[in-house]
């Protein structure tokens, strides 16, 4: 229960600092930034998909491994369209 706890606690914290950071960037660069955030779900999908892989769990934790990856693929694609349309944006109209 200790370790339920403590780990919550890391979110919320993770949370707080990561809403505090983001308020802070300048609109101007919003556009790296969601690259940077599309990398970084790309790692989140590749740890999804090793904790999917090992769930020694049993079955619930390989369905939860399973909505992982679902979510983290649509994270990730999602991300690149958007990161997609931004930048065709700033395309010169020949």
């Amino acid at each position: 229960m200790e370790i339920l706890i403590m780990q919550v606690s890391l979110f919320v914290l993770a949370l707080m600092l990561g809403v505090e950071l983001i308020t802070k960037v300048p609109p101007t660069l919003h556009t790296p930034l969601m690259s940077g955030t599309n990398a970084i779900s790309g790692i989140a999908l590749v740890g999804a998909i090793l904790a999917a892989g090992n769930a020694d769990g049993g079955e619930v934790a390989r369905w939860l491994g399973f909505v992982a990856v679902v979510l983290a693929s649509i994270n990730v694609v999602g991300g690149y369209m958007v990161t997609n349309r931004m930048l065709a944006m700033f395309k010169r109209k020949d």
